[in-house]
């Protein structure tokens, strides 16, 4: 524990939404702390109506105007002691907003982690943002999980909305299952990272408050996460993977992490108004500690 070449200070926060005082706090305490990373697991951006109903350009055009410039000025300010950056989109976010996040990549803002297979330090880090079919209407990051079934009440990936274009084939046949196989393959994941936006299904990060609901007679699952994530852990065992989108799972079972054998599993999706933020060193991952700000 002694070895300073084992002590890495690592934030990952999630499911911000475009909320300007959850990120001030943030960037506060990365003036503070200077952590080595940052993890940012998507849902970051204010929600398309949020967008379309306000007047301010915060959310109209908030990576222009709001994210990327105050993180550029936090880069200046702290020059080599700037964080890297790791982020997703999350189901709530734009595919729309992609080009503009990898513009900024191109000036060393942060790094888009979507579908890659990144090294940092002595370890993988890959993202994923896709979370299974759900009740909302934007489809830009859901995708069918292990097989074409949609659960009761929620809308498939064919029949929802788009705000970038997308082949019919992929909407129709891609599966959460097949991205995870072919973007690891038989990898040796023991020390890798992963930033999902989905949580694995059935555990206790992915309740949702759906108790006693149905539809057309049909009891809905309260869980909501990813059969094809959980079967990934279960069977590839990664170090730590990182996850958001169900707010309320917290609050409901008590827990934000979970441990899948040798996986250590956090989720920092927060439904109160403060900013949930994880702390975790992934050589010691089993020290990591959350704090509601």
């Amino acid at each position: 524990m002694g070895n300073e070449k084992n002590q890495l200070n690592c934030f990952f926060v999630s499911d911000l939404h475009g909320e300007i005082e959850r990120y001030k706090k943030l960037f506060l305490l990365i003036i503070e702390e200077q952590p080595d990373a940052l993890f940012l697991g998507g849902d970051l951006l204010p929600s398309p109506l949020m967008a379309l109903t306000s007047k301010s350009d915060y959310f109209h055009d908030f990576i222009n105007s709001f994210l990327a410039i105050e993180l550029k000025k936090i880069k200046n300010k702290l020059g080599k002691s700037y964080p890297e950056i790791f982020l997703i989109l999350g189901n709530d976010d734009g595919k729309m907003d992609e080009e503009v996040i990898l513009d900024f990549e191109k000036e060393n803002i942060w790094t888009y982690c979507h579908n890659r297979h990144l090294m940092w330090k002595d370890f993988d880090v890959f993202g994923y943002n896709y979370v299974p079919p759900s009740p909302f209407r934007l489809k830009d990051w859901e995708r069918y999980d292990v097989s074409r079934y949609v659960d009761p009440g929620c809308i498939a990936p064919m029949d929802g909305d788009l705000s970038a274009p997308v082949s019919e084939y992929e909407l129709e046949y891609a599966t959460i299952a097949d991205d995870l196989n072919k973007m690891t393959g038989d990898l040796d994941l023991s020390r890798s990272i992963f930033l999902f936006h989905s949580p694995p299904y059935k555990c206790k990060l992915d309740r949702a408050a759906l108790d006693g609901k149905m539809i057309d007679y049909a009891p809905l699952d309260v869980h909501v996460g990813s059969i094809a994530i959980q079967r990934f852990i279960e069977e590839k065992q990664p170090l730590i993977t990182l996850h958001g989108h169900i707010h309320e799972s917290a609050r409901i079972t008590g827990a934000w992490r979970d441990k899948f054998a040798y996986t250590e599993s956090f989720n920092a999706a927060h439904e109160g108004s403060e900013l949930s933020l994880i702390r975790f060193n992934p050589y010691f991952p089993q020290n990591a500690l959350r704090e509601l700000i």
